[in-house]
């Protein structure tokens, strides 16, 4: 990929709406008008995001098909590139998408876990590759047919949390 194409790349991950608009075209193919119900917003909003995505490789062009009146909807599916791609703030813009996500999930859905460590610099390297492993299995594994949708998030970092005086 070229420098142009790894900033647009970059661009088109660069926005919580669109991060979610893969989201919910990683797994069923979504029109445009399906994409701006389910988010919220305008679709004339939405089709920029759309086009955005689809232009920097991350959603393609499915099959046309006959919507509501016979009116042509072209719907969309994750490419899955963005799993190796590039992206400027990637921590706040996954971040808010996160915070976005879970906003509207239903609390007693949701597993949380949040604890602190002291690592040694190998045992945190193996920490890292461990949950990196879980990650790549996961993701490469067939999508269940009977499976509901969910996400899951990782993070490890520097706690700011300083060891006492002794």
């Amino acid at each position: 990929m070229d420098d142009a194409s790894t900033r647009s790349a970059s661009r088109a991950l660069s926005s919580p709406l669109r991060m979610r608009i893969l989201r919910l075209c990683r797994f069923d193919a979504r029109t445009n008008k399906e994409l701006a119900d389910l988010l919220g917003v305008n679709p004339g909003t939405t089709l920029h995001h759309v086009r955005m995505l689809v232009d920097a490789g991350f959603l393609e062009a499915q099959p046309e098909r006959s919507g509501a009146q016979g009116a042509r909807e072209v719907p969309y599916l994750a490419t899955g590139r963005s799993w190796n791609a590039s992206m400027d703030d990637q921590i706040p813009v996954l971040m808010e998408t996160v915070r976005q996500q879970v906003a509207l999930a239903d609390p007693d859905a949701v597993l949380l876990g949040w604890l602190g460590l002291r690592l040694n610099a190998e045992h945190k390297a193996e920490l890292d590759q461990r949950l990196r492993d879980l990650l790549v299995e996961y993701k490469d594994k067939t999508p269940d047919a009977d499976g509901d949708p969910y996400s899951l998030v990782v993070i490890t970092h520097p706690d700011l949390n300083p060891p006492a005086a002794r």
